[in-house]
């Protein structure tokens, strides 16, 4: 079977690993990016992304051998294209609704270079009825095709995970849904010829973009309640993460880990998709009571743990709190809603001078999203605040820090027995 061409929009942190997955399989990959920085790195056979596995050995040689290759023109990105894959970010705005800015944008620049018989295909996470209707009508409203006869349409939600995404893509299952059983059955002989994985096709469009909706709301809705046991556990002086770990022995339990919130692209943010549907038969927004607690539940979790940090030093105005990681999770460089944010602006919101450090991010990047680094490292000051335990704290030595009075631990990282006496040392959920 002849390997397609296949252009990609949106070379970010799925978009590249997708384009090498795509190329390593033969296909002439062609990404396309609003970035002229990031085209001219990938271009020059580098890796964009540091520190993703499998990028820095494959990207040389798929460039080399033209199977891979960015642009920020359009026309040369889809033209000629037999596959168009969407995998650009539609996040939420100040109002908690979808914003689709950039999945718009992208369509909007594609569309006129589509040719007649390819296949689109929409891998970013969108609200149910997004492929079918918003996709469909700005592909179709631009280029006078009609979806499922001239072009292909389907849906296939990334599963994928930051430092893992290459690894992901072999030993998930591949799900997909499109408009018609035609672009079903596209969809589906595509990604088999691509990947590895097992390919799932399911009834339609609509059922792919719930099942990833699904999928994360309930990692949500499972840390909420995770997160309201800790609540629990600390009134009544309970071990919480011990209650858990046993109650997890039994395989019909998976609560997860209490802790700080919730971060990332994926599981803070596609709970509000599940309220605003992209359909004409329901008019959002939809009731969806438990996604919402949840949602309240986890936002509030920094405050809790602040509250906690307030109470052991007695206040937290005038104080000085250093918090440990801007990423949303150890080792990934990703701040897209991290707790820290939640954690620095309620310590700001107490009157502590308040440092955020990262090893991952420098200064500048820090300051950049609105908060400070320290002036200097180790600095003297009252607390840390733990909230992502990178490899480079994992030799931390808290003696080093002059005046250190309590240590906040909110991933319950840390052996207790390595804090100090003279250090508090508070947890969310461990006794």
């Amino acid at each position: 079977m002849t390997a397609p061409a296949v252009c990609i929009a949106g070379m970010g942190k799925i978009g590249v690993p997708l384009a090498v997955q795509f190329g390593s399989k033969g296909a002439r990959v062609a990404g396309y990016d609003i970035s002229a920085e990031r085209c001219a790195v990938i271009n020059d056979g580098r890796n964009p992304l540091h520190g993703e596995p499998g990028l820095d050995e494959k990207i040389p040689g798929l460039v080399v051998s033209q199977h891979l290759r960015a642009t920020t023109d359009p026309r040369q990105a889809a033209g000629g294209a037999d596959v168009v894959v969407f995998i650009v970010p539609v996040d939420i705005d100040a109002t908690q609704r979808p914003d689709f800015g950039a999945l718009d944008a992208a369509v909007d620049a594609l569309a006129p270079h589509l040719k007649r018989g390819a296949l689109v295909i929409v891998e970013t996470t969108v609200p149910v009825g997004t492929t079918r209707t918003r996709v469909s009508a700005r592909v179709a409203s631009t280029t006078g095709m009609t979806p499922g006869m001239d072009f292909a349409l389907a849906f296939s939600p990334e599963r994928v995970s930051s430092g893992s995404v290459l690894l992901d893509l072999q030993r998930y299952p591949k799900i997909v849904g499109g408009i018609d059983a035609n672009s079903t059955a596209r969809a589906a002989e595509f990604y088999h010829q691509m990947l590895d994985a097992e390919i799932l096709p399911v009834r339609d469009a609509e059922t792919a973009e719930f099942s990833k909706l699904v999928e994360t709301t309930y990692r949500d809705v499972n840390i909420a309640l995770a997160n309201e046991f800790a609540l629990i556990g600390d009134a009544l002086g309970l071990d919480t993460l011990g209650a858990i770990a046993a109650a997890n022995t039994q395989p019909y339990s998976h609560v997860h880990a209490p802790g700080p919130g919730v971060g990332g692209h994926c599981i803070p943010v596609y709970p509000y998709f599940l309220m605003e549907p992209e359909t004409a038969d329901v008019r959002p927004p939809l009731e969806t009571e438990l996604a919402a607690t949840a949602r309240r539940i986890n936002n509030g979790m920094a405050h809790y743990a602040i509250d906690r940090l307030a109470q052991a030093l007695g206040t937290l105005e005038g104080t000085t709190v250093v918090v440990l990681g801007l990423a949303y999770r150890a080792g990934v460089r990703e701040s897209r809603h991290s707790s820290a944010f939640g954690l620095a602006n309620a310590l700001i919101a107490r009157g502590a001078t308040t440092y955020v450090h990262d090893p991952l991010f420098s200064d500048s990047e820090i300051r950049a999203v609105g908060l400070e680094p320290p002036p200097s490292w180790p600095l003297a000051c009252d607390a840390l605040v733990v909230q992502a335990w990178h490899r480079q704290y994992h030799d931390l030595d808290l003696a080093s820090f002059p005046g250190l009075r309590a240590v906040l631990d909110t991933r319950a990282v840390l052996d207790p027995g390595t804090v100090p006496s003279a250090i508090a040392y508070l947890t969310i959920g461990r006794k």
